[in-house]
This record gives C-alpha cells, sequence and structure tokens, in this order.
C-alpha cells in the first residue's frame, strides 16, 4: 500500500498520452447521429455507430478522414460542382479508399451499410 501511495503522484504527474488519431468530439458526435439516423434512429446504433468512428479514427487521421468522407459523399453532386469529385483520379481514390475503412470498420462494429 505504501508503495502505491508513493507511486501515486508519479503517475498523476506523468503527461497523458494522446490516442493515435484523436477527433474531435463533435466529429464524433456528427458521424454517430448521421449513422444513428440511417438506422432510423435506434438506440442500439448509439453505441455500433460509436465503435465504427473509433475504427475509423485508428485507421486514419481526422484530416484524411475529413478529406476521404467528403470526396465520397460529393460525387453524388449534379453538374460541375459534383464534377470536381467525380472526375479526379486522385479523388475517386481517395473516396474507394475510405469506403473501404468504413466497410471494415462496419463490419467489425456488426453495422449494415446504408
Amino acid at each position: 500500500m505504501k508503495r502505491l501511495l508513493l507511486l501515486l503522484p508519479a503517475l498523476l504527474a506523468a503527461p497523458v498520452v494522446a490516442r493515435a488519431h484523436d477527433y474531435p468530439t463533435s466529429g464524433r458526435v456528427e458521424y454517430v447521429l448521421e449513422c444513428m439516423q440511417k438506422h432510423d434512429g435506434k438506440p442500439e446504433f448509439l453505441y455500433k455507430c460509436s465503435c465504427v468512428i473509433d475504427r475509423i479514427a485508428e485507421a486514419m487521421p481526422y484530416e484524411d478522414y475529413v478529406a476521404m468522407s467528403t470526396a465520397l459523399r460529393d460525387q453524388t453532386l449534379p453538374g460541375e460542382r459534383g464534377g470536381a469529385f467525380r472526375d479526379p483520379p486522385s479523388v475517386r481514390v481517395m473516396a474507394d479508399k475510405y469506403k473501404t475503412v468504413q466497410a471494415n470498420a462496419n463490419q467489425a462494429c456488426h453495422v449494415q451499410q446504408r
């Protein structure tokens, strides 16, 4: 017990190591809410969708997540505006990579893709 009491101040003083690819809370919440909405707002998807965004966060930095998910989402924009997301090969590669990461996360967390 004395040993624990002696180590406690050292443990409290040690810097907390941030998790790799830490995402802002608002980004995680946005993902979970959108995911839950796609699954009819069922409460069980709060946990499943949280699991998915945690897996995505393990796979890529937040900046890559924003760029890749935007590339995928905006590929369906009509007209000239959508062309910037449909036509360049690099954007299609980013969207495909995000689809793969998301599909793997969905599978691991038991979320059906919608």
